[in-house]
C-alpha cells in the first residue's frame, strides 16, 4: 500500500508541486501572457519611440541613430502633417458620434420591441459586418459610391448625385465598419435593464425619447463608452478607408503608410500622435467616472 501511494504522489509532480506553491501556480498562469505583453507589445512600442528620435539624411534617406526632437516638431510645423491629425481626430469623433446615436434606439428596440423573429434578423444585419473580411467591407463600399455605383444610381432619378469619394464617404464607411462594436454591449446592456423600469417611466409621463435620454442612457452609459472607445481608436488609426474611399483625403494613417519605408523617424513620431489622442481621450472618459463600472 505504501509503494501504492509513493507512486500516487510522485506521478503528476509538476502539479502536486505548484499545488502545495500557490505563488508559483500564479507565476505559471501570468508569465506567458506577461512575456507577451512585456516582451512584445510594450518593446516594441518603445524601439518605434526610440525611432521617432533619430535622423534621415536627407540626400542618401540613411536612417542613423540620433536624438532630435525635429521629428516631432515637423508634425506641429508642417501643415499638411498638423491638418492631417485634426482630419483623423474630427472622423474618429465624427464616426463615434454617428455609432451612438444609432446604436442607442436600435439597441432599445432590439432588446424590448421587436420580436424574436424580427430580433434575431437585426442582430444578423447589425454584425454581418464582421463575417467579411476587411478589405472586402471596404470594396463593397467603393462600388457602392462610385460614379456609376449604386448609391448614384438610386438617386439619380431625383436629380441628386451621391457625395463621392471624400471625407464623407469615409466616415460613412468607417461607421459602417466599426458599427457592431458598438451596438453589441450596448444591446447586452439594454437587454439586462427591468422591463418594469420602463413601465415607471410611462406612469410618470416620460414618452419614448424621454425614457431613451433621462432614463436608459444613463444607465447604457459604461456601455457607449466601452464602444466609444473601441469605434473611436479604430477609426483613429485606420487609413485603408481612406486610400480606397476617401479621394485625395489621408489620415494619420496615410502619412504613416507613405513614409514607413521613406522616412521611418517621421513615421515613428506620427504613430506617437493616436497613442497620445486615445490616451487623453481614456483620461477624459476616466474624469467622468465612467470608467467605473466598466
Amino acid at each position: 500500500m505504501s509503494t501504492q501511494t509513493a507512486t500516487k504522489r510522485t506521478a503528476h509532480p509538476v502539479s502536486s508541486s505548484l499545488y502545495k506553491r500557490p505563488r508559483g501556480r500564479l507565476a505559471a498562469l501570468i508569465t506567458p501572457p506577461m512575456l507577451w505583453l512585456v516582451g512584445v507589445y510594450i518593446l516594441s512600442i518603445a524601439l518605434m519611440l526610440v525611432t521617432a528620435f533619430w535622423v534621415t539624411d536627407p540626400f542618401t534617406s540613411k536612417v542613423t541613430p540620433g536624438f532630435t526632437f525635429d521629428n516631432f516638431v515637423n508634425l506641429v510645423k508642417i501643415p499638411a502633417f498638423f491638418w492631417t491629425a485634426v482630419r483623423t481626430l474630427g472622423i474618429a469623433l465624427a464616426v463615434t458620434a454617428i455609432c451612438i446615436v444609432f446604436a442607442v434606439p436600435l439597441a432599445v428596440f432590439m432588446a424590448k420591441i421587436a420580436g424574436p423573429k424580427l430580433r434575431a434578423f437585426l442582430a444578423v444585419a447589425v454584425t454581418l459586418p464582421l463575417w467579411a473580411g476587411y478589405l472586402v467591407k471596404v470594396l463593397a463600399m467603393r462600388i457602392t459610391f462610385a460614379e456609376e455605383g449604386f448609391f448614384n444610381w438610386l438617386l439619380n432619378p431625383l436629380g441628386i448625385s451621391g457625395p463621392g469619394f471624400g471625407i464623407t464617404t469615409v466616415i460613412i464607411t468607417l461607421t459602417y465598419l466599426w458599427f457592431p462594436y458598438m451596438i453589441i454591449p450596448i444591446y447586452s446592456a439594454v437587454s439586462q435593464i427591468p422591463t418594469n423600469l420602463y413601465d415607471a417611466a410611462s406612469d410618470l409621463g416620460a414618452k419614448g425619447l424621454r425614457t431613451i435620454t433621462s432614463v436608459v442612457f444613463p444607465i447604457l452609459k459604461p456601455a457607449v463608452i466601452a464602444g466609444s472607445i473601441m469605434t473611436f481608436s479604430l477609426s483613429l488609426g485606420d487609413f485603408i478607408a481612406a486610400r480606397f474611399v476617401g479621394g485625395s483625403t489621408q489620415m494619420i494613417g496615410s502619412i504613416i503608410s507613405s513614409n514607413i519605408n521613406l522616412n521611418p523617424p517621421v513615421a515613428a513620431a506620427f504613430s506617437v500622435v493616436p497613442i497620445v489622442i486615445v490616451l487623453v481621450f481614456l483620461l477624459l472618459v476616466r474624469r467622468t467616472g465612467a470608467l467605473d463600472n466598466l
